[in-house]
Formats: structure tokens, sequence, C-alpha cells
């Protein structure tokens, strides 16, 4: 017995199959890069030395969903209110460190970081911090983030508590360059 003969597929209906994959593939891309992950470049020295200019990172946007930021974590974020009104565009972004969560007592003074009247190990900065802050009680729904570059980072100290609704993602891992690949 001979196998049935199929019935030769015609060029147009090939092609309209290779669309129709190109398109899923793309629609699903998308979705990732919106409720998932999606990478991001660094444009400024705000948090050297963790990161430097032209790093470029993967930000992963699930975890914020079940969870918190946490002091420590680096996170991206559209400009808050604050510096829309200074004329950044709502789809720059930025990074910095969250240093205060709601409830946190945070006081900056004689070069360091108070959280709740204790001193912050801070190891990943660049240089202490050469002004006074706070201090003040970081209220519900926002946050305080600062640059490891403290004195070179436009950040809470400069423009005040950043509202929890704009962080876009926690940054994760490093791509680029090589030399740096891992976990952020």
């Amino acid at each position: 017995m001979q196998p049935p003969i199929l019935p030769k597929k015609g060029f147009w209906h090939a092609q309209r199959e290779n669309f129709l994959i190109l398109g899923i593939a793309l629609v699903l891309a998308l979705l990732v890069r919106v409720f998932v992950a999606e990478p991001r470049y660094i444009p400024s020295t705000s948090m050297v030395p963790t990161l430097e200019v032209g790093d470029r990172l993967i930000v992963e946007k699930i975890s914020y969903r079940w969870r918190s930021p946490l002091p420590g974590d680096i996170v991206v974020f559209a400009p808050p209110p604050q510096l829309q009104e200074l004329g950044y565009r709502p789809d720059q972004a930025f990074i910095k460190r969250v240093v205060g969560i709601p409830g946190d007592l945070i006081e900056v003074k004689s070069g360091r970081v108070y959280r709740n009247q204790q001193q912050l190990r801070e190891p990943y900065l660049a240089e202490p911090p050469a002004y006074t802050w706070g201090p003040i009680t970081i209220p519900a729904d926002c946050l305080l983030v600062l640059g490891d570059n403290r004195n070179d980072s436009n950040d809470s100290h400069l423009w005040g508590l950043l509202p929890r609704e704009q962080v876009i993602g926690r940054a994760w891992f490093r791509f680029w360059p090589l030399s740096h690949l891992g976990p952020v």
C-alpha cells in the first residue's frame, strides 16, 4: 500500500504560513517586553561604581507584582511627576537603588545614610554623600531612591520621593559588557 499523496502547497500558501509564524513571534516578543523583561542601557554615571555608562541590563518586571521593592534593590522607573514638570519625558527611565521604603525614617548627615537611626553599610558607594537630607519618614506607596554615585546623581535627595507606581522593574542581569556579565 502506498502512502497517500498530499497536495503540493502553492508559493503563496507557504508565504502566508511564514508571515503567520513571524506575526506570532513578534506578538510574543512584544508581550515579553511589556510584561516580563526588557533590555535597558545605562546612560549616566549616577550608579557608578555598581553600573557604568554603556552597561546593558535586563530589567525584570514580574517580581514586584507579588512583592514590594526592598532596600538595596536597584529599580528602573519612569520619571515621577516632579521630574516631568522639569521637562523629563514620561518615557525616559531612571535607575537608582532603593534606600527607604514605607515607614522607614531616613536621614543623610555627616557623609552617612541612616535608616531608622541605624547607619547603613554601603560598600557600593563611589564616595560618601556630601550633603545633608531629612530626617523624613517615608509615606505609604513611596520609595526613597539614591544613586550609588551619591554626589553626582539626580535622585530623591534632589527631587523628593518616588511614587511606587512609577517603578517599571528591577535591574536583574547585566549582559554587556561581557567582562561584567552576571546578576546585578
